[in-house]
């Protein structure tokens, strides 16, 4: 059994990643004297999102995102803090970078990146997230303080296959990092109903808790934690920065519907109990 003091946390991501390092560091000073011993950003919001805050990747100053990520390593080191945090990362020659979450241990050193999988866009490439970003292949965790971590970005939300890989991994808390912000009012509301709804039913179904965070800009879902029952538990204010402090204890025994009967589900056996041996039973066209 574990426990951790998550902070989710949430700022207007910009175009110049020196005004994002600003709230970022801000944001890490504060929430380790709330007690924090992670904290959590938002998809690319040291860098600025492709086709959103940055025009193009070739438009990208890697030497600024660079320099932004070094100081981010240090206030890691400096407040004795976990950081997981989102930048874009830069590949070689004429390759797209990844979208990522980069994770920082308390020393400041950089012990694992997760590379958003499924990006938004046709089989192409030209349009949505594939016309800026390569996408990753790998599933990543983590531990710190006893808790195993997993990390996913926005869109993959989206695929349950991967909510439940990383229950096989042994997860118990999800860090899902997004960038629903700006755009219309319209998009807005649908996704203040699917993107909570969605997470809920990952953490119910296979009982860990999720930290959701967001940017700030106009018409953003604001963020929030679900615990392992499914519910939600901390809700940040909308529209404005903000630092949500949770404790995650798994020793706290929380109600699991599907606590007897998950591991062999998972195994291919779709049903509880015991099998009978009955004629009425196979026969489907009778009452």
């Amino acid at each position: 059994m574990a426990k951790l003091v998550l902070a989710t946390c949430q700022f207007p991501v910009h175009e110049d990643p020196r005004r994002n390092l600003g709230f970022a560091t801000r944001q890490i000073a504060a929430a380790r004297a709330r007690g924090a011993h992670l904290v959590h950003f938002s998809e690319a919001c040291i860098s600025g999102y492709l086709g959103v805050e940055v025009t193009a990747h070739d438009a990208a100053d890697w030497e600024r995102i660079t320099a932004a990520m070094e100081e981010v390593t240090a206030a890691a080191r400096r407040h004795r803090v976990w950081v997981v945090v989102g930048c874009n990362h830069r590949l070689s020659g004429r390759h797209k970078p990844h979208n990522s979450l980069y994770v920082i241990d308390t020393r400041g050193r950089i012990v694992s990146r997760y590379d958003k999988m499924f990006c938004t866009g046709g089989a192409g490439g030209k349009d949505g997230d594939l016309a800026s970003y390569s996408p990753g292949e790998a599933l990543i965790t983590f531990r710190a303080r006893g808790l195993t971590c997993g990390l996913l970005i926005c869109h993959d939300f989206r695929y349950p296959e991967l909510f439940r890989e990383y229950k096989r991994k042994g997860v118990d808390l999800m860090l899902v990092s997004f960038h629903n912000a700006g755009g219309r009012k319209e998009a807005r509301d649908k996704y203040r109903i699917t993107v909570p709804a969605t997470l809920q039913a990952a953490a119910a179904s296979n009982y860990y808790a999720v930290s959701a965070n967001n940017g700030t800009r106009r018409y953003a879902w604001p963020s929030f934690v679900v615990n392992a029952e499914g519910l939600i538990v901390n809700r940040a204010p909308s529209h404005r920065p903000a630092v949500l402090i949770t404790e995650i204890d798994t020793a706290k025994k929380l109600y699991d519907a599907s606590v007897d009967w998950r591991d062999r589900c998972m195994r291919g056996v779709f049903h509880s109990g015991r099998l009978v041996r009955d004629a009425r039973s196979r026969d489907r066209g009778i009452l």
